[in-house]
């Protein structure tokens, strides 16, 4: 039986490992770098994320975009709405130096650039912001990369979207992002089990959820209990992300991945 114990103990440690949450860098390691941009995602696999976040518009000749807002001017020195705008234009903007932080040369990243950052370990989470009308443009975008299908996880705070990308793929994961708050009442809204209602109507892999100080284990437990995902965003704080890793959240969004991930190493 003694000859047992180093075996357990190493499948105990391994368990531990793999159940520790995924790091996902927010628009790269944006406390860093500039988010959304090339340096942004490169200094976050640097520092051994397990995924990337971007957000992504859809531009008026058709290419996609990593961009938050919709137009560019917090980023900018001229403001363009990316919808109404071509590619070539969006392209050639001059950063602001406030938002660029020491950066030079920065230009709006093609999704196709963003994508040839991700290594073949790594994950990518795509914000779609341009609603429906985006998923025909991004299915062909991701065929043309080089990125497997279980590297890609599709978010959106917009419903339809998500239950199109399922309809149109049900084998590509999406998961619906959602605010969250408590009530005077000590009341979530949504409920765990309006969430876990509207996952099973979208046929969606899981939930993602600003994480909110009063967010608790049993909320999230209520919700992974279903067969559902749960991620959180944006965490910030070692604390923070290991009080969330020990209630079981599947990944944890951060503008410091280097940080986060020291900070929820197993044994630590």
């Amino acid at each position: 039986m003694k000859a047992l114990y180093p075996t357990l103990l190493f499948l105990l440690f391994s368990c531990t490992a793999m159940t520790r949450p995924l790091i996902v860098a927010h628009r790269g390691a944006s406390a860093e770098a500039p988010g959304n941009t090339i340096p942004a995602f490169e200094l976050a696999w640097g520092q051994s994320a397990d995924a990337i976040e971007g957000d992504f518009h859809l531009s008026q000749d058709s290419e996609i975009v990593c961009i938050h807002d919709r137009d560019t001017k917090r980023i900018a020195e001229q403001k363009l709405v990316v919808k109404d705008s071509n590619f070539e234009a969006l392209r050639a903007l001059q950063f602001r130096k406030d938002f660029s932080k020491g950066h030079a040369d920065l230009r709006i990243p093609s999704f196709a650039e963003v994508a040839q950052t991700v290594p073949k370990d790594g994950k990518f989470y795509i914000e779609i912001k341009s609603g429906l009308k985006m998923l025909p443009h991004l299915e062909k975008a991701l065929k043309r990369s080089n990125l497997r299908k279980e590297q890609i996880v599709l978010i959106s705070f917009e419903t339809k979207v998500i239950e199109a990308a399922k309809k149109a793929d049900p084998d590509m994961k999406a998961v619906w992002l959602t605010s969250l708050k408590k009530t005077r009442k000590g009341q979530f809204e949504p409920s765990a089990a309006e969430v876990i209602r509207q996952l099973k109507e979208l046929n969606a892999d899981g939930v993602s959820v600003k994480a909110i100080s009063e967010l608790t284990k049993s909320y999230i437990q209520t919700i992974k209990a279903a067969g559902f995902e749960f991620h959180v965003w944006t965490v910030n704080t070692p604390e923070h992300a290991k009080q969330l890793a020990g209630y079981g959240v599947n990944s944890i969004t951060t503008d410091y991945p280097g940080r986060i991930l020291e900070a929820v190493k197993p044994g630590d």
